[in-house]
């Protein structure tokens, strides 16, 4: 996945965020939201060198 799609996805996502603590969007949208949010802090360096030092 390129950084250009991994940046629209935190934007579509910052913006549910924002639709749902107003009340525009369905709760379906900010559980989605978190889904995404989640494997994004997955995936980032530092979670990945806990996970990997935790290993040994």
């Amino acid at each position: 996945m390129t950084d250009e799609l991994k940046n629209v996805g935190d934007g579509v996502g910052v913006l549910a965020t924002a639709g749902v603590l107003i009340d525009l969007l369905p709760a379906f949208s900010a559980i989605l939201t978190i889904i995404w949010f989640s494997i994004r802090i997955y995936e980032t360096d530092t979670v990945q060198k806990y996970l990997k030092d935790r290993k040994k």
